[in-house]
């Protein structure tokens, strides 16, 4: 009945409109088993409104369309061929090829989707547990939440790798091929960077520590080695930095020497404030504490301070000033804005009480003043009279600084 259909036309044609019918069929069986597997996950979703395709756990359905689509037109174009009465010389008969599609080919098939679940799995876990922690309220949900993108990062890498691996060498099995030259060779590629590569080794293990003892997190404010940046990715091998001026610093972590974070847990924002030497330090630092209180007030920079802001004393005696010593404990990251807000209050309130922040000023001893400046005319070396000194002397002394 089926083969009355292709009756009449030439072998070509007849292989075309069969190739055409199957593609047909198999698109619409996948377009259907898709739209089936996006109703039964759409309750997964929380929020409704969300759009279905930008969903990290939806978007293998994506992937189940072009699986099913594959496995589905390699099934039936075998047959489809024969009936239109086209044979194919590729070794294999009609009821051969159509049974590899059924078995190793859906085998191939599920076993390419089930990896590429796992891995938007993941990825969907670290986005949706970052998401909970950015809701809540409590200070500690950014350092969590530091962590948890560091981690997460690795984590997702690692079974990226991990599962990919397992993936591909479950495929050449069912693709016939025998899987043990492969796990040989990578047994002797895992030896010889054992003994070549020992930097990457070194690094690898440096990483593995950094990222365990919680040295570091993407996100932080960090200096490398002198170099100062945000930390833009943390991989077992490497850090990543951007600087103030867009440049990306890259260290492997084996050669690592000093690392300090600006921004675990809180951070300070430190200024070394001068004054006049003619000013009461009390009445500067009880001023210095009123601008503190009313930049805790603040509706927008208040919810960053954690603390009143501290007065450390006196730091040091200048050549013209005295060194004040204070500090302001804000959230990590927020010090710098805060610190900047602060300084631009302390110029504005000492000026509006007189507090003077003197600038460096140098003063000079003549030893031999030039006529202009003590009033003699040029060539007169006499000392003036003791007893009567003139008028011209005497109002030269008075000018004379």
């Amino acid at each position: 009945m089926i083969a009355s259909l292709f009756e009449g036309f030439p072998g070509w044609t007849a292989g075309a409109l069969a190739i055409g019918i199957v593609l047909v069929i198999a698109a619409i069986l996948a377009e259907a088993i898709a739209r089936a597997t996006r109703a039964l996950s759409r309750p997964l979703l929380h929020d409704r409104s969300v759009p279905f395709g930008s969903t990290p756990l939806l978007r293998p359905i994506r992937l189940v369309r072009v699986a099913i689509f594959l496995l589905i037109a390699g099934a039936l174009l075998s047959p489809a061929l024969q009936f239109a009465g086209v044979q194919t010389h590729i070794g294999w008969s009609h009821e051969e090829l159509a049974r590899w599609f059924l078995e190793s080919g859906l085998r191939i098939g599920f076993i390419a989707l089930l990896a590429y679940i796992i891995i938007r799995i993941a990825d969907f876990l670290v986005v949706r547990l970052e998401q909970d922690l950015k809701a809540e309220d409590d200070f500690d949900y950014l350092e969590r939440a530091k962590r948890v993108r560091t981690l997460g990062s690795l984590i997702k890498n690692t079974l990226a790798v991990f599962v990919v691996s397992i993936a591909t060498l479950m495929i050449l099995k069912e693709l016939r091929l025998d899987i043990t030259p492969v796990l040989t060779g990578a047994g002797i590629a895992g030896l010889a960077v054992g003994f070549g590569a020992q930097t990457l080794v070194k690094d690898i293990i440096s990483g593995f520590f950094l990222i365990l003892e919680n040295q570091v997190r993407v996100g932080d404010v960090a200096q490398i080695n002198g170099t100062g940046g945000l930390v833009e990715a943390i991989t077992l091998r490497t850090i990543t930095l951007r600087d103030d001026a867009g440049t990306v610093h890259v260290f492997p972590n084996g050669s690592i020497t000093t690392l300090s974070n600006l921004s675990k847990d809180f951070s300070y924002y430190v200024i070394n404030l001068g004054v006049a030497y003619d000013e009461d330090t009390d009445r500067v630092t009880g001023v210095l504490r009123e601008i503190g209180d009313e930049l805790r007030q603040d509706a927008r920079l208040g919810p960053w301070i954690l603390a009143p802001i501290d007065i450390l004393g006196i730091e040091n005696f200048g050549d013209s000033q005295i060194l004040m010593k204070l500090r302001i404990k804000t959230l990590p990251l927020k010090q710098w804005e805060v610190g900047r807000e602060l300084r631009r209050r302390i110029k504005i309130r000492f000026d509006k009480e007189g507090i003077e922040m003197p600038f460096r000023q140098l003063t000079l001893h003549v030893t031999n003043p030039p006529p202009e400046l003590t009033g003699k005319p040029p060539g007169d070396t006499a000392p003036p009279s003791a007893s009567a000194p003139s008028a011209p002397a005497q109002s030269a002394r008075a000018d004379a600084p």
